[in-house]
């Protein structure tokens, strides 16, 4: 049972992965489990090239940033479970937590993060109710996104990134992500708002 389960690896799904990670050492947080199913295959981030976001060097391209993204994940929270090469089919809630069924396993969560690509081909059974055209998109790109208020699509299943109805752009789908891990951590924390960053020793 995990106590927050991501279904995404791309910009969104990695930074709220970092950011509930990062937040082990708090009380509220030190025993929760935490998983990513790190699906990246429809990730715009595949042919990215970033030259005019704050923080990375000028060439850096979205391809190293899904890779290196995992292995600092790994390297700095190990106890964020990632699970690689699964495939989402369906979602599912009973009264008291989500099953997330892939193309090889199904996982219990009492929380879920959708951080998925917002195009059409996104086939996660059990999300239908939830699909509407997307509202910051081009209307012949055919987007979808999942209706929601402030990321919560229903109790204890939220979206992040572009299918939350943000644009296609790098720094808006990572502060989305963050975002809805500073609100779970929130939640874990009895309702007390929370952030979680490092300050440079003195």
């Amino acid at each position: 049972m995990y106590d927050a389960l991501i279904i995404g690896g791309g910009a969104a799904g990695l930074s709220c992965a970092l950011v509930l990670g990062s937040a082990k050492t708090k009380p509220f947080a030190k025993n929760k489990t935490i998983g990513i199913i790190t699906h990246q295959k429809t990730s715009h981030l595949q042919t990215a090239l970033f030259n005019n976001v704050l923080g990375l060097t000028p060439g850096t391209t979205g391809a190293y940033i899904l890779e290196s993204g995992k292995t600092q994940l790994s390297n700095l929270y190990p106890h964020v479970k990632q699970i690689d090469k699964e495939k989402v089919l369906a979602i599912s809630k009973n009264t008291s937590h989500f099953e997330v069924r892939t193309n090889k396993n199904t996982y219990q969560a009492k929380i879920v993060v959708i951080a998925v690509g917002y195009t059409n081909l996104m086939t996660i059974r059990g999300l239908e109710p939830y699909i509407e055209p997307h509202p910051r998109a081009a209307i012949e790109k055919d987007r979808i996104w999942l209706k929601n208020t402030d990321h919560i699509i229903e109790d204890q299943l939220y979206v992040a990134g572009t299918l939350a109805g943000w644009r296609s752009q790098f720094a808006i789908a990572s502060g989305s992500g963050a975002h809805v891990a500073t609100d779970i951590l929130t939640l874990w924390n009895g309702g007390k708002h929370i952030k979680v960053h490092d300050k440079v020793e003195e």
